[in-house]
């Protein structure tokens, strides 16, 4: 059995004068929003084996904000392919995943999370799929598991999603801003 949990980056901060978008920071909900979803993963005692994530300054600063809510330290390879990254490219990234990590964290952006979960995920398995399909919301959390021994065998519709964790589902100032 193998457990991928896709972490998206917090919310960015889009009026900060960078003059690229990797180098784009995090904004103050986006670091509350991060602290608030370490806290949960602390609460809901997740592990990991192993963690990926994009080289992108907003993903670093989501995880930096996500240690002093988890209370552990996280160590990620940083993988410059999973920057921006496409659902099929993610999924390559997956099955290069050392066979000895049988939990793994991956951390990225969208859209190619929400659509790498629509991938691995069957249609019509209930309303967690549902609530991806929807929005998958910065700081987001998706677990899936598969009943596989390698990580090259995840496929398309194998996977079961276990959970999905909105920062609003656990804190509702953190939900979509009013217009």
């Amino acid at each position: 059995m193998k457990t991928l949990t896709l972490l998206r980056h917090a919310k960015s901060g889009w009026d900060d004068p960078v003059a690229r978008d990797f180098d784009r920071p995090l904004n103050a909900k986006g670091r509350r929003a991060a602290e608030v979803m370490g806290r949960h993963m602390r609460d809901a005692d997740f592990a990991f084996d192993h963690i990926v994530a994009s080289p992108a300054i907003r993903v670093g600063e989501t995880l930096d904000a996500i240690e002093a809510g988890y209370g552990r330290k996280l160590a990620p390879e940083w993988d410059r392919r999973v920057y921006l990254a496409s659902a099929a490219t993610l999924l390559d990234v997956v099955h290069g995943f050392d066979d000895g990590a049988a939990r793994v964290l991956l951390v990225g952006h969208n859209p190619g999370l929400e659509d790498l979960v629509l991938m691995l995920v069957p249609e019509g398995t209930g309303a967690l799929r549902g609530a991806v399909e929807a929005k998958y919301p910065t700081a987001t959390l998706a677990e899936m598991t598969f009943p596989v021994d390698h990580w090259a065998d995840v496929a398309d519709g194998g996977g079961t999603l276990t959970r999905f964790v909105r920062p609003r589902d656990l804190d509702p100032t953190l939900g979509p801003d009013e217009r």
